[in-house]
């Protein structure tokens, strides 16, 4: 095989409790790359589509950058190299895993290429390194569930130990995407350095409930322990009409409301589709009404993440 199409999910990542650490994909949404093997090493990327302004240097790009990550981990180095015509359906700065869906993408396509030496799991820690690239840091809440589908957990960083959560099918996501844009890098800026015993105890119940409650299926439970005590009161400021917006998704039947990724795009969850439906109708009515363009995605949790396609 000489050349090869792959798609990636764009994501939640922190679902309300879970900084840094849980993340889930969704349907639909995600990037497309073409790559295909060339006759000499090195990395070269021909075409970016969908998104402006992101650099084609193969040092600059996160996609290239996770590539390379893979390529050195390799004890017996490939003597031939890549090119890759990347397709951006999920916007940067959008809080839906942009760089994550382009490192994830990325990874799985070249493991395919050269033989599938790595999992998917084992390839979280080479996308890993495009969100470095992208924010500072190399967190895997947005790549793990790109890659993995479903609903992950990052137990711990060092070492990575990324757990794959139960859910219930009937689970629905409404997301609003106000069209402006946040940087994950400014927003991790403005977060506290420091938060009191009291804040960690809520939080780390609430991320204990969550995770209980999707796999008893428990929606109340879920609903209940959607609650961000650290990250959105502080993120929250950076999106207009975030408490309009999250307000009129719980009048609608939503379970629960929160930030996703570091913004400004919202997400809510709910048990049935037509109540993700009409969530999604009232967020698209908070922004239309206040003349603020806004994209409305309405899904179901996707179960298979990054995954080859014709």
């Amino acid at each position: 095989m000489d050349q090869i199409n792959v798609f990636a999910p764009a994501t939640v990542a922190n679902v309300g409790c879970g900084f840094d650490v849980m993340g889930f994909a969704i349907e639909s949404i995600g990037d497309e790359i073409s790559i295909k093997k060339t006759g000499k090493p090195g990395l070269k990327i021909t075409e970016i589509t969908g998104c402006e302004g992101l650099p084609t240097d193969p040092e600059k790009n996160v996609a290239t950058i996770a590539i390379q990550a893979l390529l050195d981990s390799l004890n017996n180095k490939i003597d031939y190299g890549f090119e890759l015509k990347l397709s951006k359906n999920v916007m940067a700065g959008s809080g839906l895993g942009s760089s994550a869906s382009s490192s994830a993408a990325a990874v799985l396509g070249v493991n395919e290429l050269i033989g599938k030496p790595y999992s998917k799991k084992e390839l979280v820690q080479f996308a890993m390194e495009g969100e470095r690239a992208a924010s500072g840091l190399p967190h895997a809440d947005n790549v793990a569930p790109s890659l993995l589908g479903g609903f992950t957990l990052v137990r711990s960083y060092n070492p990575l130990d990324i757990i794959e959560l139960d859910y219930p099918k009937e689970l629905y996501v409404s997301i609003v995407h106000p069209q402006i844009e946040v940087k994950t890098s400014d927003s991790k800026k403005i977060l506290k350095r420091e938060i009191t015993l009291k804040d960690a105890i809520t939080q780390w119940g609430n991320v204990g409930g969550l995770v209980s409650g999707l796999a008893k299926g428990d929606y109340g439970l879920i609903g209940r322990s959607l609650e961000d005590v650290i990250a959105e009161p502080v993120r929250s400021m950076l999106i207009p009409l975030f408490h309009e917006a999250k307000e009129s998704a719980l009048n609608e039947g939503a379970l629960g409301c929160s930030i996703s990724g570091s913004g400004p795009s919202i997400f809510a969850l709910s048990k049935y589709k037509n109540t993700a439906k009409n969530i999604g109708e009232a967020f698209k009515n908070v922004y239309h009404s206040n003349e603020i363009e806004a994209n409305v995605y309405v899904s179901n949790i996707n179960p298979i993440g990054a995954e080859i396609i014709k």
